[in-house]
């Protein structure tokens, strides 16, 4: 094997283990776009997963840095080799895929290293905007090209959906971990603090804050699907992890307040299912 047919494996081991629903929907690209596919997604993971792997936010900014060097590297002709960067590289040239993107999408995991709360839900849909709908643009790119452009506004809006349903889910591990990404606004709007979400508090003014933002989540969604004329055909990869948003709404809701304490999966055979059949009506 190769040196980049190496590097493209292991993109496809990382997306294939940990982003199940972006590595399935990537299965209903061209052949010669999934390796780019799997490159892009495993970039995500390597930056989101950052303050996992360090013991505080000086060593977070550290991973980070390396991350903003590398990006600059690239776009100065620079190559490394690195089983990420090295297919990213390439799926950055071939996609023609813009620097900004990527800069904007490593300042914003900024957030992530440390105990501040989301202020707003604006704040909130800023960081999802340059995080989850960032990487559906740059994907649409890699699948459609410059006619990716004008499904940016639906990016926008999947994007927002899918991340704020992932952040519902990720609740537990979250508190664990001391952050709170539901927005301070709307905990403020029920009496309540980022504290008490902390704390697993478990008034119905907690539980009417997260089917808030459950509701946002089915209302981003539903705007994305109704600029669905906007996508071209080719990018349709690039938009069907939004496809499952529905069934993990529908377990969060069911969850309540355990949505806290548990995360609210949906049995991968159910997920498969709903993307193939999504993926042959040429929808999401």
């Amino acid at each position: 094997m190769t040196p980049i047919a190496q590097a493209i494996e292991h993109c496809h081991s990382i997306v294939r283990r940990h982003d199940k629903d972006r590595y399935l929907a990537s299965l209903f690209a061209p052949d010669a776009k999934r390796p780019q596919l799997w490159a892009l997604y495993a970039f995500n993971f390597e930056i989101a997963r950052i303050r996992e792997l360090v013991s505080g936010p000086a060593a977070g900014e550290v991973r980070l840095q390396w991350w903003f060097d590398v990006i600059d590297g690239l776009y100065a002709g620079s190559g490394l080799d690195h089983p990420v960067v090295t297919p990213l590289a390439q799926a950055i040239e071939d996609g023609s895929l813009p620097k900004t993107a990527f800069l904007n999408m490593l300042e914003a995991r900024r957030f992530d290293l440390y105990d501040d709360p989301i202020p707003s839900l604006a704040h909130l849909e800023g960081y999802l905007g340059e995080t989850s709908s960032s990487l559906i643009q740059l994907a649409s790119l890699i699948l459609a090209g410059p006619a990716a452009a004008a499904a940016a506004s639906a990016a926008g809006y999947a994007g927002v959906a899918y991340g704020i349903t992932g952040l519902l889910r990720a609740l537990p591990l979250h508190r664990a971990r001391r952050q709170c990404y539901v927005p301070k606004e709307l905990l403020e709007g029920e009496g309540l603090t980022p504290a008490d979400i902390l704390a697993g508090d478990r008034q119905e003014g907690t539980l009417r804050v997260l089917r808030n933002l459950i509701s946002i989540a089915g209302q981003r969604l539903a705007a994305a699907r109704g600029l669905r004329g906007e996508i071209p055909p080719e990018a349709l990869p690039a938009f069907l992890p939004a496809s499952v948003v529905d069934a993990y709404l529908e377990r969060l809701s069911r969850l309540g307040l355990d949505a806290m304490t548990s995360v609210a999966d949906v049995p991968q055979w159910r997920r498969q299912l709903r993307l193939w059949r999504m993926a042959r009506r040429g929808a999401f």
